[in-house]
């Protein structure tokens, strides 16, 4: 199950050209018969992240969980407290129900002040610390510095980037399936 925001959920693009549409085949084409529920949603925080889980953790039991959620919380220079509480009540729930979880990383621009930058990029490897999740430290990394990589937003990943982002994700994944 991929639970993130507009990076997951393909913004702007049409839906299969998304990295966690091309997960799919991308399982397929190894063997592996899992199916790919992406339930990430455009604008999605922490605190709404952790308002739906539990409920599409019931419904789905995932095995695995790709949790790519905060860059809206740091966007909109929310408390990274209340984030690092939320990611930690998310991967805590998912591993109560057994599910493998790899946490996705993000990073701020640094207009928004080096100690809220340092703060907020300190919470991914502190979850993945407390809890025993897999981390991936920063999910745009493979094309952050390429402007070709961006739609006109200047946030959101191309349709050509998808790919690049799927063999990102999938070295932190692999070895979870």
């Amino acid at each position: 199950m991929v639970f993130g925001d507009s990076l997951s959920a393909a913004y702007g693009l049409e839906i299969e050209q998304g990295w966690a549409w091309l997960l799919q085949d991308r399982l397929r084409d190894s063997g592996d018969e899992r199916e790919v529920i992406n339930l990430s949603i455009s604008g999605e925080t922490t605190g709404g992240g952790l308002a739906r889980l539990n409920d599409d953790l019931a419904r789905y039991q995932p095995s695995v969980l790709v949790l790519e959620l905060g860059a809206n919380d740091g966007l909109r220079g929310l408390s990274t407290q209340r984030m690092q509480r939320n990611l930690t009540t998310m991967v805590n729930a998912a591993q109560a129900i057994d599910a493998k979880v790899l946490l996705v990383g993000m990073r701020l621009p640094p207009s928004y002040g080096r100690r809220y930058v340092q703060a907020f990029e300190a919470v991914f490897p502190e979850v993945a610390e407390q809890t025993g999740a897999q981390l991936m430290p920063f999910f745009l990394e493979a094309i952050a510095l390429d402007e070709s990589m961006f739609q006109e937003d200047r946030l959101h990943p191309t349709a050509q980037a998808q790919p690049i982002l799927l063999d990102a994700v999938w070295q932190s994944l692999e070895p979870l399936l």
